[in-house]
């Protein structure tokens, strides 16, 4: 004889029967029964816990695009401005040219309040330029127009950091004359330079011309004195339109202030 199993009998009685129905369930059946509808329950919490972010991310995306069209737009207005900038400058630019400088004031010297200081000239105005003919070792100034020198020559061991060379602020697109006659030993674009070009003279002298905009020679070409090798920009390691003009002699840079003396 089969021993009863464990089991659970539930009477449900109708209103008004006279019977009642009872149902008779192992115990086995109640605990799958249980466990089912609590695995069920976690799965339906964890469902709504990892979908909740996701509705609400969705409802988030037309407020995205909302905003992204819109600064798009404000992207694109600040572009024309830009452009309506440059523009205006450039023409600025060419009314000094044209009226000269004297009869249109420099605003940076009325907005500022401290004092200008005055372009810098390796010749006296109106002296006339005598280039020597062939290879020569460097003794003029690269540029025909004023400039100001914004950085001189900072050496090694310093607190500042190394800077070979001076930086001259110029116009972009001022000629850029080679300061003695050799042959473009480098020309071309460097991370720090930018486009460049170095020329080796004699007695080991070297002089490069950096952040140009424009290359008119090649590798290999002989330049004389006073001859243009390119046109300054603002190309490479350069916060504002400028050369760098560096000295170098056996490897080992000078500053040219204290060679270029053309005029005095």
């Amino acid at each position: 004889m089969r021993p009863n199993r464990p089991s659970v009998t539930i009477l449900v009685h109708r209103d008004g029967a006279v019977e009642s129905r009872s149902i008779r369930l192992p115990i086995w059946a109640l605990r799958a029964g249980l466990f089912g509808a609590l695995a069920l329950a976690v799965v339906l919490i964890l469902g709504f816990a990892l979908y909740a972010p996701l509705l609400r991310t969705a409802a988030q995306v037309p407020l995205l695009k909302h905003d992204v069209a819109r600064l798009e737009a404000d992207n694109a207005k600040v572009r024309q401005l830009v452009a309506a900038l440059d523009s205006a400058e450039q023409r600025y630019s060419q009314v000094r040219h044209m009226m000269g400088a004297d009869v249109v004031p420099d605003p940076l010297a009325l907005t500022s309040s401290l004092p200008v200081a005055p372009a810098i000239r390796a010749r006296r105005d109106g002296a006339p330029i005598r280039y020597e003919d062939g290879v020569s070792i460097p003794s003029h100034w690269p540029l025909e127009d004023p400039g100001y020198v914004t950085r001189g020559q900072v050496g090694t061991g310093t607190v500042d950091e190394a800077h070979p060379g001076i930086d001259i602020a110029i116009p972009t697109g001022t000629m850029v004359r080679a300061a003695a006659g050799g042959t473009v030993l480098q020309a071309g674009p460097d991370p720090e330079y930018g486009s460049f070009v170095l020329l080796q003279h004699p007695a080991g002298y070297q002089t490069l011309y950096g952040h140009l905009s424009r290359i008119l020679v090649s590798v290999a070409d002989t330049v004389g004195a006073g001859q243009v090798l390119g046109l300054s920009g603002n190309t490479g390691r350069s916060s504002a339109p400028h050369l760098h003009f560096e000295l170098r002699r056996e490897g080992k840079t000078l500053d040219p202030l204290t060679m270029i003396r053309e005029g005095s």
